[in-house]
């Protein structure tokens, strides 16, 4: 069951007053970043935090569940009408949660034309050079 509109709607007013949220959507889901650190999933109308030790001293007796099938246990957050409580979990958790990893970057198109036309300039005027290198490939 995927998550509604209507409750990352309300998550996202809920926590409005922490300014820098950026909710994004992933196969019916939603994932909450916060300062640019993946905070939270909205997963089945449910809302789990990472599980870092600040998450577990702010959220006493949390339930443990997983987001969808096979993923890691999360911390469950029942206290959602509580705008307050959750802003400060969210800033209590902040520092613990991990950096984000660093984008690759993409080979651009004019590079990849570059690197053809040098292998074809190569090959020019030789087709025994070509043949060989053609068979080493696809051998």
């Amino acid at each position: 069951m995927a998550t509604s509109k209507d409750y990352i709607s309300f998550i996202t007013e809920q926590l409005s007053a922490l300014g820098d949220i950026k909710v994004r959507q992933m196969m019916g889901e939603y994932i909450i970043y916060y300062r640019g650190k993946i905070a939270a999933y909205v997963c089945d109308d449910r809302l789990l935090v990472k599980p870092v030790p600040a998450a577990e001293k702010y959220i006493l007796d949390a339930k443990r569940e997983p987001p969808y099938a096979g993923a890691k246990d999360m911390l469950l957050v029942e206290e959602v009408d509580n705008p307050d409580f959750l802003t400060g979990l969210l800033n209590a958790i902040y520092d613990e949660l991990p950096a984000p990893k660093p984008k690759k970057e993409k080979v651009k198109q004019y590079e990849c034309k570059e690197r053809f036309n040098r292998t074809a300039f190569f090959f020019c005027g030789d087709f025994a050079k070509w043949k060989k290198f053609y068979h080493k490939l696809h051998l």
